[in-house]
Formats: C-alpha cells, sequence, structure tokens
C-alpha cells in the first residue's frame, strides 16, 4: 500500500515512537512520560496497560491500533497511513507500543514510513516485555552458572509453513525468550526437543507481567504445550525457556497482590 502525503505540503507535526514498557507505569521512563503529557493524538497498541493510557491528555484524540492473536486488529499499512495523515494535520502525535518499539514492535517498519513521507520523528525505547518479565518472575535472563547468552525470537509466525532453524536455538547455555509463542508452543516444544534441548529443561510461561494480574506457569519443555493450554492463562504471556528458570522459586520477589498502581504524576509530586 502507498501512503499518501499531501502534495507541496509538509507535516504540521512530529511523531515520537514511543516505548510504554511491559506494564507496571512506574517502569514508564521519564521521557516517555513528557512526551505523552504533551500529545495531541494517541495512537496506542492492545499491550500498553491501563494505567499508562490514564496518563494520556484528556483532551487529545485516543486512537487503539492494537494487534493480537486471534483478534480483529488495524492492519500495518492503516496504521502507517494513521501516522502519516495525523502528522500533517496535529502538532504532537505519539505512536505508543508496550515494551520496546524495536523488539518486535514493527517500530522500524512505521519509521521507514514516516521517512518516505517526509514526516520528523523520535524515538523513544523502553523496557522490553523480555526485560521486565523475567525481572519480575524472578528469572535471570544470563547467569554464570546456568546460561551464557540470551535470545529473543518471536513464535508468532508460520511456524509449520515456514520452519524455523530449531538448532540454532536449542544451545543448553542459552536462555530462549520467546514472544508470541502461546498459539505455537506445541511446535515450539517440539522443534527445540527435535533439535536437541532436553525435555526436562525448565520453563515458564508469564503472563500480565509487571502487573497486578501477573501469574507464572512453571514446567518443563515437554509439557510446554500444556502449560499453554492451562484456562486460567491469560493474554500477553512471554514464554522463557532455560536452566535460569530453576531459580524462579529461590528469587521469586514480585506479589501481585501487593502490588499498588501508582502514577508517574503523584511519584513526581511527591518529590517536588
Amino acid at each position: 500500500m502507498e501512503v499518501l502525503s499531501l502534495p507541496g505540503q509538509s507535516a504540521k507535526g512530529k511523531v515520537w515512537l514511543v516505548g510504554a514498557g511491559p506494564g507496571d507505569v512506574e517502569l514508564l521512563t521519564l521521557k516517555a512520560w513528557r512526551i505523552l503529557k504533551s500529545a495531541d493524538v494517541v495512537l496506542f497498541d492492545a499491550l500498553v496497560s491501563q494505567d499508562i493510557l490514564n496518563l494520556i491528555p484528556k483532551d487529545a484524540e485516543k486512537i487503539a491500533v492494537g494487534k493480537r492473536a486471534g483478534k480483529h486488529s488495524a492492519a500495518q499499512d492503516e496504521i502507517n497511513q494513521l501516522l502519516v495523515t495525523k502528522a500533517f494535520t496535529r502538532k504532537n502525535v505519539v505512536r505508543l507500543k508496550g515494551g520496546d518499539p524495536f523488539i518486535f514492535g514493527r517500530g522500524g517498519e512505521e519509521l521507514q514510513t514516516l521517512v518516505e513521507a517526509g514526516v520528523e520523528f523520535e524515538v523513544v525505547p523502553g523496557i522490553t516485555a523480555a526485560s521486565g518479565t523475567s525481572a519480575y518472575a524472578g528469572i535471570p535472563l544470563t547467569h554464570r552458572d546456568y546460561a551464557q547468552g540470551v535470545t529473543f525470537i518471536t513464535g508468532h509466525c508460520q511456524l509449520e509453513s515456514r520452519p524455523m532453524d530449531w538448532q540454532a536455538y536449542a544451545n543448553s547455555n542459552n536462555t530462549l525468550v520467546v514472544y508470541m509463542g502461546i498459539l505455537n508452543a506445541g511446535i515450539i516444544s517440539q522443534g527445540l526437543i527435535g533439535a536437541g534441548r532436553h525435555p526436562n529443561t525448565p520453563v515458564a510461561i508469564v503472563s500480565k507481567a509487571t502487573t497486578r494480574e501477573q501469574q507464572r506457569f512453571i514446567g518443563r519443555l515437554g509439557e510446554l504445550e500444556q502449560l499453554a493450554a492451562n484456562p486460567e492463562l491469560q493474554m500477553p504471556a512471554l514464554m522463557i525457556i532455560g536452566e535460569v528458570v530453576e531459580l524462579a522459586h529461590s528469587l521469586n520477589w514480585f506479589n501481585p497482590a501487593q502490588y499498588e498502581a501508582g502514577t508517574v504524576d503523584a511519584l513526581l509530586a511527591s518529590r517536588l
């Protein structure tokens, strides 16, 4: 789809591509908060928490453009066109994405569109889901005794028609973090085991991480599909596969029942 801009005119506004982090409003960066408070229009994803959406100015235009597996969502071409259109008619346009916009967030694709349309932009990184989830689940992604590396992959693609190189991800000294992999849990498990990863490799699925609704489902690679089918599992959810998951019980510090969501406004006011 060709993105349409206004011939002979330059964009009045600027687009800020902002990472909202994994959910906890206190993990939002100060720069993201500042940009959000000055927004004229905000295009936001389904993964952005309500606590963060509450920071959007009441008079700002709010547009939900979230993408969720199995649910109706805005096509990427439509989102690209909206960003350009709003930049030509508004001053401060914020594209708000859960986690970090450059890690499985299609941030690069959207910026390419803005470049083609001659729209000014700026990127505000956020804490990616892998980092936030692992920290709040008590699972270090690397550890000298368990894992000397970590790899992020997406499990949302058509794995049956476009097989992945599972051999590249089967290293027992490496932690594997799978974004958007719940629907393909069985394929992921079979692929890794077939490539040599032991069926008893510890795994964790963490849902709604860093929020009061966070849940952890811990087991073994051979039962990953069963863990993913748990009726109590809610989206969004992230998979962590590797020996570091053995530390989840001893390093578990976050108690969702005691979680109290503040607001960045209140936190800053208390320090003035």
